[in-house]
């Protein structure tokens, strides 16, 4: 009985593995454009599809429209840079950012006209080993329902036709690829401008461990794709060590962005980093041939949800509390420019007569 269990199992992992490879679109920043939550001058400021709203962190002592501050996605301004202790300073924390960069319509390039994310970061001056993460503000949910969102930003109901699709809100180009197995190459397509340093991507798993991928340097001009080969990938199949994992309640397994770390040798020009990024594509072979099974498992236990589900909580209540200290931060924010006169307005100009007449007769 065991024999044939053994058996059985291997001929499915055997079947998944003659599967052709997949190629995915892991993210595209293209599609990360503000298009929903407008601030007080009626500017989009969050990304649609990606929104979350972590207000839920929140006290009761804020109103309404203080929550509504307190909602986050993955616009390309919200990302974050996060520098490591050598390079951390007042002027790098203040400088160092993301923005939305739009190309030219003459560009000789498929995404012309669209937005595609910039970076700026600012290393030291002296020779010091640095090295900076360009990461999102929040840990991208891999099992987060697929539903649209309103213009202010505020999840709706997922349709008949989105349950169906069992697709997850950051699929499809927003951050996670679904029943990844080996991983075979990593593409990244970004502009490089001479600089000497160094690009990795950094991937997440279904085991929440992340992974960081050498891309290679950024020592060229223009547009270029760089490609990570998984050095130990085998395409024959019989040279392959075979595991068998249990397929439920580990999950369907996946791979999520959590962000590239660009990292600058010390012995290479510090200041600053400029760089460009417009996507992330991955090869991958399939983990399962299908995931359409007869028995909906996770409806059945729910296992996968509730551990997601805490996971999530606790990530809101993490970068919930961040948020809301950012909006206290902000609203102690001086905002006055200059000091306002404690003399007439009269006296003032007086005194600045004198002080001019003073100069004429000293010049004379």
């Amino acid at each position: 009985m065991k024999r044939t269990f053994y058996l059985f199992a291997t001929a499915l992992l055997l079947a998944g593995s003659l599967a052709f490879a997949d190629e995915s679109m892991l993210i595209d920043f293209t599609q990360l454009q503000a298009d929903c939550c407008n601030d007080d001058n009626g500017n989009p400021t969050q990304n649609k599809r990606t929104v979350m709203d972590f207000s839920v962190a929140a006290g009761a002592t804020f109103t309404d429209d203080q929550k509504d501050l307190m909602k986050t996605s993955l616009a390309l301004p919200e990302w974050e840079v996060s520098l490591n202790s050598s390079a951390r300073n007042v002027g790098s924390l203040a400088d160092s950012r993301v923005v939305a960069a739009p190309v030219k319509d003459s560009a000789n390039v498929p995404f012309a006209g669209k937005q595609v994310m910039g970076v700026r970061v600012i290393f030291p001056d002296w020779a010091s080993n640095a090295n900076a993460v360009i990461h999102p503000a929040f840990d991208i949910p891999a099992y987060e329902p697929l539903a649209d969102a309103d213009d202010n930003g505020v999840r709706q109901e997922p349709t008949d036709e989105q349950k169906a699709s069992q697709k997850t809100l950051f699929e499809d180009g927003f951050g996670v690829v679904k029943n990844v197995g080996t991983l075979k190459s990593i593409a990244v397509t970004t502009m490089g401008m001479n600089y000497p340093h160094s690009l990795y991507v950094l991937l997440k798993d279904n085991d929440n461990i992340e992974r960081r991928y050498f891309m290679g340097y950024l020592g060229f001009d223009g547009w270029k794709t760089l490609i990570w080969n998984n050095p130990q990938y085998i395409s024959e199949i019989r040279n392959r060590e075979i595991r068998v994992y249990p397929i439920y309640p580990r999950g369907l397994p996946f791979v999520k962005f959590a962000g590239f770390q660009v990292c600058r040798d010390g012995a290479h020009i510090g200041g600053n980093y400029i760089g460009y990024f417009k996507d992330v594509k991955v090869i991958y072979d399939k983990a399962l041939l299908t995931s359409d099974r007869d028995i909906a498992d996770e409806d059945l236990w729910g296992i996968i949800t509730k551990k997601e589900s805490e996971r999530q909580t606790a990530e809101m209540q993490r970068f919930g509390n961040k948020q809301v200290n950012r909006y206290l931060e902000k609203a102690k924010l001086a905002t006055e420019t200059e000091f306002s006169s404690s003399l007439n307005e009269g006296s003032s100009s007086n005194a600045q007569q004198n002080s001019g007449e003073a100069a004429s007769a000293s010049e004379r």
